[in-house]
């Protein structure tokens, strides 16, 4: 058996997956009993950090929360295992509530397990792809615009419980929600105000006022759950909504098996898993998979530069995948790495992913030891927290400092982004967005690309070539953004020359609409031999698959431009003298 493990292993590893990397460097590079001691202590912390929040979002997500704790605990464990970080920790995260929620209202708990799972298939098939890489290419104004539109969606959110608001309704749209709490403000309640208050106050000033090593969601939720608890009993009449009041309490049970789609809550059915349930969700579970890779992809990017390691990050897409895909059966939601959690591993001494093995044992634990306890945490307070959290993504700071010293294209895409993720989704949003930031990309692209006609005794390489023959240069890519732009000007070079050579020794890449660009001027030059210089191995690649081949007295190749000059000369007669070579006066520049 084991036998057979390391040959999958081995096979998975030649083609570049290498699933349980972080596990497999952790235990060859001579783990001992420091090195456990110090990751149980930093999970520890982490545990405790992850308590609180996990229940929180779970709340904010429209479901109980046990299942963000079960998220925590399942999800935190499988992907430390199998991922490619050695000190990321995963769970529920602020990210995903703005596509949860809308599903939970909708189906219910049992649409939002199964849309993890199908957000779980397709995290799995982008690292089975080696899709890791290709999160990079999304802008950075794209990113900015969609976290800071999340944060402002979760900070919303949470106003109803802040505030203890009672609307009519639970809208899934950001306007008529807003609206909702607008006309529900009558309902608001002094005494949630107080409670939520306390508590954002004691989050706010706790780290400014200590050291820190206390987490301030340990102090700020247990101290005001405490004095809220001692007013009930000795106060008639206080009364303040809880976490028991709500849901019933927290269950003393670990994480069982079930059937997702089978998952009751009531106002909510099980689903029926047919492929019409299927259709409807993956949408959102694309938005799931999407949001998921590049939250945990970049914050294995912040525990590198702060360990000085290194992720596999297809490695770390595969173990997500899995993660996501297993823990709906344990009654877990959506995961990815989450950053504020990850930075408390590593500042606690947390070097493995051991450590957020531990800090899903913790969660286990403290759930299964202190769920009477856990009842008593005011929802007020829960809301205080997931502020705090929304605050940390917007990142105000930050968010300005683009608008006033980034160029006007990449302001625009990043109001883009944000205002379409507030007032629609995060899907719209992010579709958007890239497509501007591609179409913005193509813009400058084709601005710094260059193709000219060669003037005659110009210093480089280029020969000087007999009479009758020109010499046009392009420059840069030859892709879809600036084929026509390179192209164009061949139409009018060919009518006064014999011989038409295209230096392509600059050309690196030539994507399909190059290649017709280029098959179409090809075509028009019937009365000139046209002769490809320095075509380089991808573009070379592309020309072959299509059958440009040479043909006498219509298309050569040549190596060098030294190959081509001597080519020319045996084309045009041996007699020519050399002279200048004008540049057209359509094509002197394209």
């Amino acid at each position: 058996m084991v036998t057979r493990y390391r040959s999958a292993l081995e096979r998975l590893d030649r083609l570049g997956l290498r699933p349980g990397i972080a596990m497999r460097q952790t235990l060859s590079g001579g783990y001992g009993r420091r090195e456990l001691a110090r990751d149980a202590l930093a999970g520890l912390v982490v545990g405790v950090v992850a308590l609180p929040l996990s229940m929180a979002l779970a709340i904010a997500s429209g479901v109980a929360p046990q299942h963000g704790l079960y998220t925590a605990i399942v999800a935190g464990a499988v992907v430390a295992l199998l991922g490619g970080s050695m000190t990321q920790v995963t769970g529920p995260t602020a990210a995903f509530v703005v596509v949860l929620a809308p599903i939970a209202t909708r189906l219910g708990l049992a649409g939002l397990l199964l849309a993890s799972v199908i957000a779980g298939l397709i995290l799995l098939a982008m690292g089975a792809f080696r899709a890791g890489r290709l999160i990079e290419f999304i802008p950075h104004p794209v990113t900015t615009g969609f976290t800071a539109g999340i944060a402002v969606v979760i900070a919303t959110l949470q106003l109803k419980d802040f505030l203890g608001l009672r609307p009519a309704g639970n809208p899934e749209h950001y306007l008529e929600r807003v609206a909702a709490l607008i006309r529900a403000a009558p309902t608001l309640r002094p005494v949630e105000l107080a409670t939520g208050g306390a508590t954002l106050a004691l989050l706010v000033l706790w780290p400014k006022l200590t050291s820190g090593r206390v987490p301030a969601a340990l102090v700020a939720l247990g101290s005001v759950a405490l004095v809220t608890a001692a007013l009930t009993h000795w106060m008639p009449g206080f009364q303040v909504e809880t976490i028991a009041s709500r849901f019933g309490g927290i269950p003393a049970i670990p994480p069982t098996f079930a059937w997702p789609w089978n998952a009751s809550e009531p106002g909510h059915a099980p689903l029926h898993l047919d492929f019409a349930t299927i259709r409807m969700l993956v949408p959102s579970a694309f938005a799931i998979a999407l949001l998921g890779a590049i939250e945990s992809l970049l914050c294995a990017v912040v525990s590198d530069g702060m360990t000085g390691t290194r992720h596999d990050p297809d490695a770390e897409l595969l173990a997500l995948g899995t993660g996501n895909l297993v823990a709906p059966f344990f009654g877990g939601f959506a995961a990815t790495g989450a950053i504020a959690r990850t930075t408390v591993n590593i500042r606690s001494g947390g070097r493995s992913p051991l450590a957020s093995v531990f800090h899903s044992l913790a969660v286990l634990l403290a759930m299964l030891l202190l769920a009477p306890l856990l009842g008593w945490l005011p929802l007020a307070s829960m809301a205080a927290l997931l502020l705090t959290v929304a605050w940390r993504m917007a990142e105000v700071k930050h968010f300005g400092h683009i608008l006033r010293v980034a160029p006007k294209s990449d302001v625009a895409v990043l109001l883009a982004c944000f205002v379409l993720t507030v007032v629609f989704d995060m899907v719209v949003g992010v579709t958007v967005g890239v497509m501007l930031a591609a179409l913005l990309l193509m813009r400058r692209m084709q601005e710094i690309f260059q193709a000219r006609t060669v003037a005659h005794g110009e210093e480089g390489r280029h020969p000087q070539m007999p009479r009758g023959a020109v010499v046009y240069e392009i420059a840069g890519p030859l892709f879809f953004g600036a084929a026509q732009k390179a192209i164009h000007a061949l139409q009018f070079v060919g009518d006064h020359s014999k011989v038409v050579v295209l230096d392509l020794h600059s050309v690196p890449v030539l994507d399909v609409t190059g290649l017709v660009a280029l098959e179409s001027a090809i075509s028009k030059l019937r009365k000139s031999l046209v002769i490809l210089a320095g075509v380089q191995p991808q573009p070379k690649r592309v020309l072959d698959r299509a059958g440009l081949i040479a043909s006498p007295g219509k298309l050569q190749f040549a190596t060098s431009m030294q190959e081509a000059a001597q080519l020319a000369r045996t084309v045009l007669t041996p007699t020519s003298e050399t002279a200048v070579v004008r540049p057209a006066s359509t094509g002197a520049s394209a």
